[in-house]
């Protein structure tokens, strides 16, 4: 009858499951079965990858801060996440969750995809956001689906990570150069 089981003490799982919401994993879905994928993701991370997510995806940042780093209109923008906060980000809007601060914690809940819909990863130029690599796939698990995709940037050569109409070189697993790159741009330095 109760398909998902009982109902779950949260705070319990959170502590059973809390090794799982640090780097380098950082996030851990609760229900593996059902039509929503409900995940908590952990502090710290840094990305500098944009998800363009076929669905909608809801964010309640419980505990400590975070922010989205959106790619809208040809410009960058920033959507802070204070504790307690909750948000709904439509589908399709290119988003880098940042989570700098150790120990936050922000419950995900998304759909499942339909299904043949495909969500995306792409690595932009800090400069001038041109798309330098975009990834597809079939979402299954966010935890499982997405180090293969990440990877394969990452072990891309510096001339697949330039950016072909600036040619800026995007550094790859350094998610802390793209952001001073970015930072560097928006002050104009």
């Amino acid at each position: 009858m109760l398909k998902y089981g009982p109902p779950l003490n949260f705070p319990r799982w959170l502590e059973d499951n809390s090794h799982l919401l640090k780097p380098p994993v950082g996030n851990r879905q609760i229900w593996s079965d059902a039509d929503f994928m409900v995940t908590v993701v952990g502090g710290p991370n840094g990305r500098s990858d944009f998800h363009d997510d076929p669905v909608e995806e809801f964010f309640h940042q419980f505990k400590g801060n975070a922010h989205l780093l959106l790619w809208d209109s040809d410009r960058y923008e920033r959507v802070d996440l204070k504790e307690g906060d909750i948000f709904l980000l439509p589908p399709h809007t290119l988003h880098s969750p940042q989570r700098p601060e150790p120990g936050s914690l922000c419950l995900v809940v998304e759909r499942r995809r339909p299904a043949g819909e495909r969500d995306a990863f792409q690595w932009s130029c800090a400069h001038c956001g041109h798309v330098i690599q975009r990834h597809e796939v079939l979402l299954q698990s966010i935890v499982d689906d997405l180090p293969p995709l990440y990877e394969r940037f990452y072990a891309s050569d510096e001339e697949a990570r330039r950016c072909s109409r600036c040619g800026e070189v995007h550094p790859g697993r350094d998610h802390q150069a793209w952001h001073s790159q970015l930072d560097s741009k928006r002050s104009g330095r």
